[in-house]
């Protein structure tokens, strides 16, 4: 007798393809490389200590709370954590080009297997670094997990934003990432991973406050520093501009994904 196929519901072939796809990411980024998952945790650890050996040497005491390495993790993890995001869905289409040959794999697959890995990455190092800094150094923080979370959210949303129309950008436009890596170069200091938002001049924070990372960071340093009230963020504008470059991306790339897979 013959068997008959097997049928699955297209949301659990979806499932099932995402699944390989982060698995394939996977083993490919830390799977071949000495280490593997650790370096993801010591690169961080790495930048966090240089920062606060040389800030040390010249500042009396940081500019929120007493220890100078929590401070600069409060800026440096949801800032990275939305480099790693942009970063890893930009490339996807080109990452799994070979891969969108199958008739089950999409290209929206791509983009959601990759933010999942770079979240959930980044959400494991966040842990690592934050328990060993609470556990070994006297911070004197008071966590409120609420603006953690809403910090690593708000990171995740305007990370998906930026690399989906970065990922049609890229596609549509040869030379779209290098101009992109010019435009970005100022980001870092841009972004309050060294300095607080409050101690700018008036000019700098007018200019400074459209940039939607900033206002994860203030939200970041709320869960850990409870008389740290960050009264410029707005989780409107960051929530809003994250959501609207996505949908506008989803629409864009839709239509032209195609496009893009063949550049």
């Amino acid at each position: 007798m013959s068997t008959l196929p097997r049928f699955e519901p297209p949301r659990f072939q979806a499932l099932r393809a995402i699944l390989a796809l982060v698995l394939r990411e996977m083993g490919t980024t830390y799977g071949r490389s000495p280490g593997g998952y650790v370096w993801a945790i010591l690169q961080p650890i790495g930048v966090l200590a240089i920062m606060s050996l040389a800030f040390s040497a010249v500042l009396r005491s940081p500019s929120l709370g007493t220890s100078f390495i929590l401070f600069y993790a409060t800026g440096y993890l949801p800032f990275s954590g939305y480099g790693e995001i942009q970063g890893k869905v930009s490339n996807a289409l080109r990452f799994s080009k070979a891969l969108l040959a199958y008739p089950r794999v999409t290209w929206i697959d791509t983009i959601l297997a990759r933010l999942i890995l770079a979240v959930l990455t980044k959400v494991t190092v966040g842990c690592i670094v934050f328990a060993g800094i609470l556990a070994l150094v006297d911070t004197r923080a008071s966590l409120d997990i609420g603006p953690i979370l809403n910090a690593v959210a708000l990171s995740a949303c305007i990370g998906l934003g930026v690399g989906m129309m970065n990922c049609l950008l890229n596609g549509l436009v040869p030379i779209w990432s290098n101009i992109w890596g010019i435009l970005t170069a100022p980001l870092f200091l841009a972004s309050g991973v060294i300095f607080l938002y409050e101690d700018m001049p008036q000019f700098a924070q007018d200019i400074l406050w459209w940039n939607p990372i900033l206002h994860a960071v203030g939200v970041m340093r709320r869960g850990f520093y409870p008389t740290y009230e960050a009264s410029y963020v707005s989780l409107t504008y960051g929530y809003g501009l994250g959501a609207t470059l996505i949908l506008l991306a989803l629409v864009l790339l839709r239509r032209h994904h195609k496009r893009v897979l063949e550049n």
